[in-house]
């Protein structure tokens, strides 16, 4: 039998207060702070109620030129009851965000988060091994030196010319 949201809202009531809900189109977000993401986490997967025990995806939205730049999305499922919800978290800091990792909770999250740090510059505080995912370790802005995150919406549609050596083309 599905979770319902109340039964999410009462579980994650002790921890976050009063948690707001957004449906859209059958799907169930909850927005919680930050601070309370690892324990929302723990007691999300380990109550009786809930049992999301599957970590199915992490990943980051740029809301570019707003306070909260960036928002954390954390996607979980519970085999048990065979529902699926979204955690939402903002993050305050606008150029060099910061979030909890969530690797305490699910062990999977150490790629999820590699990739997110990669891809936004999200730093992932106790992390045990954050670093590049997709882009070599030296992808910086030539000019600058400042590392460089493809889907942060200020990356240049383009790419920025000298970031990446472009290989020879092949006579053939």
């Amino acid at each position: 039998m599905a979770v319902t949201k109340e039964a999410i809202c009462e579980v994650l009531a002790p921890i976050c207060g009063t948690v707001q809900t957004v449906e859209h189109h059958g799907d169930i977000t909850f927005l919680i702070d930050k601070g309370d993401l690892i324990e929302a986490g723990h007691e999300l997967k380990s109550h009786p109620r809930t049992l999301f025990n599957l970590l199915i995806d992490i990943t980051a939205i740029d809301q570019y030129r707003r306070k909260n730049r960036f928002e954390m999305v954390y996607i979980l499922f519970s085999l048990d009851h065979s529902t699926r919800i979204r955690l939402k978290v903002p993050l305050d800091e606008y150029d060099e965000p910061r979030c909890p990792s969530f690797t305490a909770v699910y062990e999977n999250a150490n790629w999820y988060e590699r990739e997110t740090y990669d891809m936004y510059g999200i730093i992932f505080d106790g992390h045990p091994d954050l670093r590049r995912f997709y882009m070599p370790e030296d992808f910086v802005d030539p000019e600058t030196g400042d590392p460089l995150y493809p889907l942060r919406k200020d990356f240049p549609v383009m790419g920025i010319q000298g970031s990446l050596p472009i290989p020879e083309k092949n006579p053939m």
